[in-house]
Parts: structure tokens; C-alpha cells; sequence
């Protein structure tokens, strides 16, 4: 049986776990079975560079801490060697490092991992390890964002120096709004000069057709002399 003193060391590792899970966004566990001791050092560096805390540890200790923080679908994984990535900053990093590192080293085994209380399937490390880290989806929203942001800062830097006033802006914006109505103007007065040439043929037309009346009229006479 344990002495007293094993038994409250053990309390103590399993309190440690227990508040190292709260704090993580996401964990992984792992079988680092067959790594050498070289590869184990590679890999612990690679975590250790991404903030991610590991650690190896019993699968009693682990589940106990599990199963005290309602993860208690851990349990099903708990077999030979186990470690644990977790980190309470990224939730990316655990199984970005580890998903990489296994697939240049099969010795490596992810056998289940969970985020935000949840256990995960396999499937669903994938994913997760398939995801943009958090600098990276940072650096991309920045570089959306720089152009206007740049703009706005000259503008305002150039307000600071005094080269430019806030009333000329508004009126340069002005003025490139009334060089917009001119054109528009312009636009209509074509429209209407194409359209006068065809009103004018249509006029003549008109005052052409009373032209043949007086001839009718002169004929009407010569009948009436054959008559007589």
C-alpha cells in the first residue's frame, strides 16, 4: 500500500492537472512510444517555441484529472504511453505542432485531444491542425486592414503638421463632386441635339400634302365645259 507521503504527492500532481486543464483552450494526447531520445528533444523544443506546455504522465493520474473537469471521454485513449499538449494561449498549436511533427515521424500516435471542455474525434484534431494560428490569421486581418488604415494615418499625420487643413478637404471633395455634374450636363445636351434633326424632317412632310388640292380644283371647270 502507498505511504502517506506518495499518496499526498500524487493529490498534489493530480490538483496540478486538474488546474492545467481548466486553463487550456485545447489538449492533445499522444503516444510518443519508439521516439528516441533525440526526437523527443526536437519535438519538446518545437512545443515549447509555440508556448505549448507537455508533459508525460500516468493515464490513472490523467483520468482522475479528466474526469474532474467532465472530460471523462478521455478515458477511452488512456492506453500505454501517454503525454499531453495543452495550451491556455493558442488553440491551434497543440495539434498544428503534433499533427506536423507525426507526419515526419509515424512513431508519433495523436490519440485524442479536446477544446473548450469537449473531447475531440481524430477527425476533428485534423481539422483543428489544419487551421491558421493565431499570429498567422492575425497577420492577414493586419494586412486587409493596412491600406486604409495607412491612408488615414497620412491624412491625420498631415492634418498634425499643418500642411493640411480639415475645411480643404471638404472642399476638394466638393469640388470632385461638382466636376461629376458637368458631365452629366453635357450628356443631356447631346442627347437632345440628336434628337432635333429628326423633328425637323418630320415638318416639311407635313406641308407638302395641301400642294395637290389646287389642281383638283382646276379640272372641275373643263368637265363642265364638255358638258355644255
Amino acid at each position: 500500500m502507498p505511504s502517506a507521503k506518495v499518496l499526498e504527492a500524487k493529490k498534489a500532481q493530480v490538483a496540478e492537472v486538474i488546474e492545467t486543464l481548466k486553463e487550456a483552450q485545447t489538449g492533445v494526447i499522444v503516444d510518443y512510444r519508439g521516439l528516441t531520445v533525440e526526437e523527443d528533444t526536437d519535438l519538446r523544443t518545437k512545443l515549447r517555441n509555440a508556448n505549448v506546455k507537455y508533459f508525460v504522465i500516468k493515464n490513472t493520474l490523467l483520468l482522475r484529472a479528466a474526469k474532474e473537469v467532465g472530460l471523462e471521454a478521455l478515458e477511452e485513449a488512456l492506453h500505454g504511453p501517454t503525454a499531453i499538449a495543452v495550451s491556455s494561449e493558442d488553440a491551434v498549436a497543440p495539434a498544428k505542432v503534433l499533427a506536423d511533427y507525426a507526419k515526419e515521424n509515424e512513431k508519433l500516435e495523436i490519440k485524442s485531444g479536446f477544446m473548450d471542455g469537449a473531447v475531440m474525434t481524430l477527425d476533428e484534431i485534423k481539422k483543428l491542425a489544419a487551421t491558421p494560428n493565431f499570429e498567422t490569421l492575425i497577420a492577414k486581418m493586419m494586412g486587409s486592414l493596412n491600406s486604409p488604415i495607412s491612408a488615414l494615418a497620412r491624412t491625420l499625420q498631415a492634418i498634425a503638421d499643418g500642411g493640411v487643413e480639415i475645411p480643404d478637404l471638404i472642399a476638394k471633395q466638393a469640388g470632385e463632386a461638382k466636376e461629376e455634374a458637368p458631365a452629366a450636363e453635357e450628356a443631356l445636351a447631346e442627347e437632345k441635339a440628336e434628337e432635333a434633326p429628326a423633328a425637323e424632317e418630320a415638318a416639311p412632310a407635313a406641308e407638302e400634302a395641301p400642294a395637290e388640292e389646287p389642281k383638283a380644283a382646276e379640272e372641275a371647270p373643263a368637265e363642265t365645259a364638255d358638258a355644255e
